[in-house]
């Protein structure tokens, strides 16, 4: 078998030049099945602290149910700049209303979204199924029966989730989220609260009293 050691030593290498998270399932296809789970859950809490203690600017994040290196949120505006000629890495308010909504509420129409928003979305929607955050997901049961939309991969990965049920309220914000991060919360929060307003009101409760 393996010594523990070198699997360590590859971990570190594939989690560094990964484009995408790597799973524990995708783990144990490229070891051929050789290594048990809980020998790579013990290397990476080894990796992960090892890069804390080290006080690295980069950390390995479990992340869209796969585990990838990330710069860390102090050091993100270097990277920025490093790739201001490249990509856009930012995105409009537009989007972040669009996706906030597309995230709590997905499965999701145009149509819905629309009527939330208050506003015409194709081309945000264009642009976002472009960066990969959403996706087609099927269609709706309906008349004409629409396109549903939903978040990726991708998605959990730009945001830094595991899943889609981390997605935090305001109040769990960590102080060192980034800015854009921040801003999808808010987005995502004030959504929550126009949606319990609503269904206050459906429901006949009168808060005031």
């Amino acid at each position: 078998m393996m010594e523990k050691k070198e699997i360590k030593n590859i971990l570190e290498v594939l989690f560094f030049i990964t484009d995408e998270p790597i799973s524990l399932e995708k783990l144990n296809e490229i070891f051929d099945k050789k290594v048990n789970k809980e020998i790579f859950l013990e290397i990476i809490d080894e990796i992960k602290k090892e890069y804390e203690d080290r006080l690295a600017p980069i950390e390995l994040r479990n992340v869209a149910e796969g585990y990838q290196f990330a710069t860390k949120p102090e050091y993100s505006q270097w990277v920025r700049k490093l790739f201001k000629d490249k990509v856009t890495l930012r995105l409009s308010q537009s989007a972040l209303e669009t996706l906030a909504i597309i995230a709590y509420k997905q499965p999701i129409t145009r149509a819905e979204l629309e009527e939330i928003r208050g506003v015409e979305t194709i081309s945000v929607l264009e642009k976002l199924l472009e960066r990969k955050l959403i996706k087609i997901v099927g269609r709706k049961e309906a008349v004409g029966r629409p396109l549903l939309y939903g978040t990726t991969n991708e998605f959990l990965r730009y945001f830094g989730l595991v899943s889609i049920s981390d997605l935090p309220s305001l109040d769990e914000l960590a102080p060192s989220s980034t800015t854009e991060n921040q801003d999808l919360y808010k987005t995502i929060e004030q959504q929550n609260q126009i949606d319990k307003s609503t269904d206050d009101l459906k429901n006949g409760n009168n808060t005031s009293e």
